[in-house]
């Protein structure tokens, strides 16, 4: 399921394709070969010839000549073949999704076939028409909500990154909930940072022994690596598992689904304080619970695990926001490619340490391939 690869055509191999023999069309990228269709036109074969070659997304809106219904845009999706390349001067075209610049293979599944496609830009309009999943110009809670999508549709398209304007954040709720959905990065630390110091000035007064009290706040940080790995494969991630109605589906969509949905999403990439609250209150009782004959010991590795998480969330924004040094850089196309090339595998961020333990570890795109669906 990250899909079969689609090959890329340059426009003059599109244009090249345009005869009753071999009939090519494109919409924004999405490349056609309508050949078969050519004498099943129910308007007649010319007037699809007088496009071969051509993109005809102008021509199929056209009041004046006739604007093609939804059905025949369904139609198309049967004979869609790949995706368009950069044109000579290396700029991308306008398109409803996202999708590769012309070095490689796409990925189908995600549309893309590498991690600057995060940039470019959605045509909302078209997205929608093509799809028929979320509308981007309109709050994206409700449709869901009231939707019929089925589990398998919503899935595959979820993971199909859109770009919002600018990487700003798209309509939610559109309501007074908004502004609770949206939380800017530098509140992770202001609002965390000091209740960890705060605890760990306690744990460590309550053990009165530096060094156990280090021991014991390590063990917290580095143990959240791993709680990371786990969350992030088998509750972020929970697809599989998901029931097949709306009130499932909409629960993953606020938990992880828009963070794939819209990926560049700069004020939906670290975890708003109520949920944090959620998540971690658990993680406080098990820590208790392992160390129960220690209270201060509980909560030196509670401490120390809720470090890992600040450390965890801002890498992870800077991942997809910020220029990075080396070491950071590959690991920001490790993440990336979670996003663009394989959702299935890569679910460490901070660290690939799990992945490989567990047999999650990416693979370059390159030398990857695909799998079937």
């Amino acid at each position: 399921m990250p899909g079969r690869v689609l090959p890329t055509f340059t426009p003059a191999e599109v244009e090249s394709h345009n005869s009753v023999k071999s009939c090519f069309i494109t919409i924004g990228r999405n490349v056609y070969d309508v050949t078969d269709f050519v004498e099943d036109h129910p308007g007649g074969g010319d007037l699809i010839l007088d496009y071969a070659g051509k993109d005809v997304a102008e021509i199929m809106k056209d009041e004046i000549s006739h604007e093609h219904s939804e059905a025949a845009y369904e139609i198309l999706l049967d004979y869609h073949v790949g995706f368009l390349s950069s044109d000579a001067s290396g700029k991308s075209q306008d398109a409803g999704i996202n999708v590769g610049k012309g070095d490689g293979t796409v990925y189908e599944t995600t549309g893309m076939s590498r991690e600057e496609d995060l940039s470019v830009e959605t045509d909302f309009s078209q997205d929608f028409k093509t799809h028929k999943f979320l509308d981007l110009n309109k709050p994206l809670f409700p449709q869901l909500w009231y939707s019929t999508f089925s589990k398998e549709f919503y899935l595959e398209q979820v993971h199909r990154p859109r770009h919002y304007k600018g990487g700003e954040s798209a309509p939610l709720f559109g309501n007074i909930l908004e502004p609770l959905s949206k939380t800017s990065w530098y509140i992770v630390p202001i609002l965390w940072l000091p209740m960890v110091a705060y605890g760990t000035v306690i744990g460590a007064g309550g053990l009165n022994n530096p060094l156990a009290a280090a021991a014991y706040w390590a063990v917290g940080f580095c143990l959240w690596s791993l709680i990371e790995y786990l969350m992030h494969r088998f509750l972020f991630h929970l697809d599989n598992w998901l029931p097949d109605n709306r009130v499932a589906l909409t629960l993953h969509f606020l938990l992880h689904g828009i963070h794939h949905y819209l990926p560049m999403d700069k004020y939906r990439l670290v975890m708003p304080p109520t949920l944090f609250v959620v998540l971690a209150a658990p993680f406080w009782k098990l820590a208790h619970a392992v160390f129960f004959y220690n209270w201060f010991a509980a909560v030196q590795v509670f401490c120390g695990g809720v470090f890992g998480y600040i450390c965890y969330d801002l890498t992870h924004y800077f991942l997809h926001h910020r220029n990075l040094p080396l070491h950071y850089k590959e690991l920001k196309k490790y993440h990336l490619q979670h996003h663009y090339a394989d959702f299935e595998n890569g679910f460490g961020v901070t660290s690939r340490f799990w992945d490989r333990v567990f047999g999650t570890e990416l693979e370059a795109p390159s030398s990857k391939g695909a799998k079937a669906q």
